[in-house]
Protein backbone atom coordinates (compact mmCIF):
# COMPACT_ATOMS: atom_id res chain seq x y z
CA UNK A 1 0.00 0.00 0.00
CA UNK A 2 0.99 3.46 -0.90
CA UNK A 3 1.99 5.56 2.57
CA UNK A 4 0.07 8.15 0.95
CA UNK A 5 -2.88 5.83 1.31
CA UNK A 6 -2.08 4.42 4.41
CA UNK A 7 -2.01 8.25 6.08
CA UNK A 8 -5.35 9.07 4.33
CA UNK A 9 -7.24 6.26 5.75
CA UNK A 10 -5.67 6.69 9.08
CA UNK A 11 -7.01 10.15 9.04
CA UNK A 12 -10.05 9.09 8.06
CA UNK A 13 -10.19 6.23 10.69
CA UNK A 14 -9.12 9.44 13.27
CA UNK A 15 -12.05 11.53 12.40
CA UNK A 16 -14.54 8.91 11.85
CA UNK A 17 -18.01 9.65 14.23
CA UNK A 18 -20.42 6.41 14.95
CA UNK A 19 -23.09 8.79 15.06
CA UNK A 20 -22.38 10.23 11.66
CA UNK A 21 -21.64 6.58 10.35
CA UNK A 22 -25.41 5.54 11.62
CA UNK A 23 -27.18 8.80 10.13
CA UNK A 24 -25.67 8.58 7.07
CA UNK A 25 -27.34 5.37 5.65
CA UNK A 26 -30.48 7.71 5.79
CA UNK A 27 -30.48 9.32 2.87
CA UNK A 28 -29.55 5.94 0.55
CA UNK A 29 -31.63 2.80 0.17
CA UNK A 30 -28.46 0.77 -0.83
CA UNK A 31 -26.47 -0.18 1.61
CA UNK A 32 -23.43 2.49 2.14
CA UNK A 33 -20.05 1.19 3.41
CA UNK A 34 -18.62 4.74 5.60
CA UNK A 35 -16.01 6.31 8.30
CA UNK A 36 -19.14 8.81 9.11
CA UNK A 37 -17.04 12.06 8.45
CA UNK A 38 -18.91 14.96 7.52
CA UNK A 39 -18.33 16.27 4.03
CA UNK A 40 -16.13 19.26 4.92
CA UNK A 41 -14.02 17.16 6.51
CA UNK A 42 -13.53 14.48 3.81
CA UNK A 43 -12.42 17.74 1.65
CA UNK A 44 -9.76 18.81 3.83
CA UNK A 45 -8.52 15.66 4.31
CA UNK A 46 -8.34 15.42 0.21
CA UNK A 47 -6.68 18.98 0.11
CA UNK A 48 -4.34 17.76 2.65
CA UNK A 49 -2.77 15.01 0.74
CA UNK A 50 -3.09 16.86 -2.50
CA UNK A 51 -0.47 18.30 -1.91
CA UNK A 52 1.52 15.60 -1.41
CA UNK A 53 0.75 13.55 -4.30
CA UNK A 54 -0.08 16.60 -6.93
CA UNK A 55 3.47 16.44 -8.51
CA UNK A 56 3.37 12.66 -9.50
CA UNK A 57 2.45 11.67 -12.58
CA UNK A 58 -0.99 11.53 -13.63
CA UNK A 59 -0.92 8.09 -14.30
CA UNK A 60 0.19 7.16 -10.98
CA UNK A 61 -2.66 9.53 -9.75
CA UNK A 62 -4.91 7.41 -11.05
CA UNK A 63 -3.82 4.32 -9.27
CA UNK A 64 -4.15 6.00 -6.06
CA UNK A 65 -7.90 6.58 -6.99
CA UNK A 66 -8.30 3.16 -8.07
CA UNK A 67 -6.67 2.04 -4.80
CA UNK A 68 -8.83 4.25 -3.01
CA UNK A 69 -12.23 3.30 -4.76
CA UNK A 70 -11.23 -0.36 -3.98
CA UNK A 71 -11.78 0.08 0.12
CA UNK A 72 -15.61 0.71 -0.84
CA UNK A 73 -15.94 3.52 1.75
CA UNK A 74 -17.74 6.57 0.56
CA UNK A 75 -15.16 8.87 1.75
CA UNK A 76 -12.21 7.44 -0.14
CA UNK A 77 -14.67 7.94 -3.29
CA UNK A 78 -15.25 11.58 -1.83
CA UNK A 79 -11.48 12.01 -1.92
CA UNK A 80 -11.36 10.60 -6.06
CA UNK A 81 -13.69 13.18 -6.96
CA UNK A 82 -11.54 15.86 -5.26
CA UNK A 83 -8.29 14.73 -6.86
CA UNK A 84 -9.43 13.78 -10.51
CA UNK A 85 -11.41 17.23 -10.33
CA UNK A 86 -7.88 18.85 -9.04
CA UNK A 87 -6.41 17.39 -12.46
CA UNK A 88 -9.05 18.39 -14.49
CA UNK A 89 -5.78 20.69 -16.49
CA UNK A 90 -4.15 17.39 -17.18
CA UNK A 91 -6.92 15.87 -18.93
CA UNK A 92 -6.88 14.13 -22.02
CA UNK A 93 -8.76 12.77 -24.46
CA UNK A 94 -8.36 9.13 -23.23
CA UNK A 95 -8.98 9.70 -19.87
CA UNK A 96 -12.42 9.31 -20.54
CA UNK A 97 -12.30 5.65 -20.92
CA UNK A 98 -10.70 5.30 -17.28
CA UNK A 99 -13.63 7.45 -15.95
CA UNK A 100 -16.34 4.92 -17.72
CA UNK A 101 -14.17 1.97 -15.83
CA UNK A 102 -14.21 3.42 -12.87
CA UNK A 103 -17.92 4.27 -13.03
CA UNK A 104 -19.06 1.03 -14.08
CA UNK A 105 -16.53 -0.94 -11.60
CA UNK A 106 -16.60 0.96 -8.29
CA UNK A 107 -19.79 3.46 -8.30
CA UNK A 108 -23.00 2.03 -6.12
CA UNK A 109 -24.55 4.72 -4.85
CA UNK A 110 -25.37 8.29 -5.71
CA UNK A 111 -23.08 10.65 -3.90
CA UNK A 112 -19.93 8.89 -5.27
CA UNK A 113 -21.88 9.12 -8.82
CA UNK A 114 -22.50 12.61 -8.73
CA UNK A 115 -19.52 13.66 -6.61
CA UNK A 116 -17.57 12.28 -9.47
CA UNK A 117 -19.73 13.08 -12.51
CA UNK A 118 -20.62 16.74 -11.98
CA UNK A 119 -16.89 17.68 -11.55
CA UNK A 120 -14.16 15.48 -13.12
CA UNK A 121 -16.42 14.43 -15.84
CA UNK A 122 -17.99 17.54 -16.60
CA UNK A 123 -14.63 19.13 -16.60
CA UNK A 124 -13.64 16.50 -19.44
CA UNK A 125 -16.52 17.37 -20.94
CA UNK A 126 -16.22 20.92 -21.42
CA UNK A 127 -12.06 20.54 -22.29
CA UNK A 128 -13.33 17.97 -25.29
CA UNK A 129 -17.00 18.78 -26.28
CA UNK A 130 -16.50 16.57 -28.93
CA UNK A 131 -16.51 13.34 -26.44
CA UNK A 132 -20.02 14.20 -25.19
CA UNK A 133 -21.86 11.97 -27.81
CA UNK A 134 -19.70 8.98 -25.43
CA UNK A 135 -22.54 9.75 -23.08
CA UNK A 136 -25.40 8.26 -25.69
CA UNK A 137 -23.39 4.89 -24.93
CA UNK A 138 -23.54 5.64 -20.99
CA UNK A 139 -27.00 6.18 -21.25
CA UNK A 140 -28.03 3.12 -22.45
CA UNK A 141 -25.39 0.71 -20.13
CA UNK A 142 -27.42 -2.03 -17.89
CA UNK A 143 -25.84 -0.34 -15.18
CA UNK A 144 -28.21 2.02 -13.54
CA UNK A 145 -25.10 4.23 -11.81
CA UNK A 146 -23.85 4.74 -16.07
CA UNK A 147 -27.22 5.50 -16.56
CA UNK A 148 -27.32 8.78 -14.41
CA UNK A 149 -24.05 9.59 -14.68
CA UNK A 150 -24.54 10.50 -18.83
CA UNK A 151 -26.81 12.77 -17.44
CA UNK A 152 -25.25 14.71 -14.05
CA UNK A 153 -21.79 14.54 -16.04
CA UNK A 154 -23.45 17.93 -17.81
CA UNK A 155 -25.26 19.60 -14.82
CA UNK A 156 -22.38 22.60 -14.46
CA UNK A 157 -21.73 23.14 -18.27
CA UNK A 158 -25.98 23.14 -18.31
CA UNK A 159 -26.18 25.26 -15.88
CA UNK A 160 -23.70 27.75 -17.74
CA UNK A 161 -26.27 27.46 -20.73
CA UNK A 162 -23.60 24.73 -22.37
CA UNK A 163 -24.91 21.70 -24.33
CA UNK A 164 -28.73 22.09 -24.61
CA UNK A 165 -29.34 20.03 -27.68
CA UNK A 166 -27.18 16.89 -25.87
CA UNK A 167 -29.20 17.66 -22.86
CA UNK A 168 -32.34 16.84 -24.47
CA UNK A 169 -30.64 14.13 -26.61
CA UNK A 170 -29.74 12.58 -23.00
CA UNK A 171 -32.77 12.69 -21.92
CA UNK A 172 -34.72 11.07 -24.81
CA UNK A 173 -32.65 7.92 -24.17
CA UNK A 174 -33.65 7.87 -20.40
CA UNK A 175 -36.84 9.28 -21.27
CA UNK A 176 -39.36 6.58 -19.27
CA UNK A 177 -36.27 4.47 -17.44
CA UNK A 178 -37.82 3.15 -14.71
CA UNK A 179 -35.23 3.49 -12.69
CA UNK A 180 -35.81 6.63 -10.14
CA UNK A 181 -31.92 7.31 -9.68
CA UNK A 182 -31.66 7.77 -13.23
CA UNK A 183 -34.88 9.41 -13.31
CA UNK A 184 -33.98 12.37 -11.20
CA UNK A 185 -30.65 12.33 -12.80
CA UNK A 186 -32.15 13.52 -16.17
CA UNK A 187 -34.77 15.54 -14.47
CA UNK A 188 -32.14 17.58 -12.74
CA UNK A 189 -30.39 18.19 -16.15
CA UNK A 190 -33.13 19.76 -17.50
CA UNK A 191 -33.40 21.55 -14.27
CA UNK A 192 -29.89 23.23 -14.41
CA UNK A 193 -30.59 23.85 -18.44
CA UNK A 194 -33.71 25.78 -17.96
CA UNK A 195 -31.26 28.46 -16.17
CA UNK A 196 -30.56 29.33 -19.64
CA UNK A 197 -32.52 27.79 -21.69
CA UNK A 198 -35.92 27.97 -19.65
CA UNK A 199 -38.69 28.09 -22.59
CA UNK A 200 -36.29 25.11 -24.86
CA UNK A 201 -37.13 23.29 -21.49
CA UNK A 202 -40.26 23.92 -20.62
CA UNK A 203 -41.28 23.02 -24.56
CA UNK A 204 -39.67 20.12 -24.04
CA UNK A 205 -41.70 19.23 -21.08
CA UNK A 206 -44.64 19.74 -22.33
CA UNK A 207 -43.98 17.54 -25.23
CA UNK A 208 -43.35 14.76 -23.72
CA UNK A 209 -44.99 15.16 -20.06
CA UNK A 210 -47.23 12.24 -21.39
CA UNK A 211 -44.59 9.65 -20.77
CA UNK A 212 -41.89 11.22 -18.79
CA UNK A 213 -41.98 10.04 -14.77
CA UNK A 214 -43.63 12.39 -12.60
CA UNK A 215 -39.89 12.48 -10.81
CA UNK A 216 -38.82 13.48 -13.60
CA UNK A 217 -41.01 16.23 -14.93
CA UNK A 218 -41.26 17.67 -11.16
CA UNK A 219 -37.40 17.85 -11.27
CA UNK A 220 -37.23 19.32 -14.78
CA UNK A 221 -39.61 21.93 -13.82
CA UNK A 222 -38.36 23.05 -10.21
CA UNK A 223 -37.10 26.77 -11.11
CA UNK A 224 -39.84 27.76 -13.36
CA UNK A 225 -42.71 29.92 -12.65
CA UNK A 226 -46.00 28.55 -11.03
CA UNK A 227 -47.64 28.75 -13.57
CA UNK A 228 -46.12 26.86 -16.23
CA UNK A 229 -45.47 24.25 -13.45
CA UNK A 230 -49.22 24.13 -13.21
CA UNK A 231 -49.39 23.43 -16.97
CA UNK A 232 -46.82 20.87 -17.02
CA UNK A 233 -48.23 19.37 -13.83
CA UNK A 234 -51.90 19.34 -15.42
CA UNK A 235 -52.76 15.78 -16.75
CA UNK A 236 -54.18 15.38 -20.29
Amino acid sequence: MDPVIAAIRNDLLKNADPVIRETSQRFFREEITCYGLKTATVTAIAKKYWKEVRSRDKTEIFTLCEELYRSGYLEEAFIVSTWAHALSDRFEPGDLAVFERWIDTWINNWAACDGFCNHAVGDFMTRYPERVADLKRWANSPNRWMRRAACVSLIVPAKHGKFLSEAFGLADLVLTDPDDMVQKGYGWLLKEASRKHQSEVFTYVLLNKAVMPRTALRYAIELMPKEMKAEAMRKG
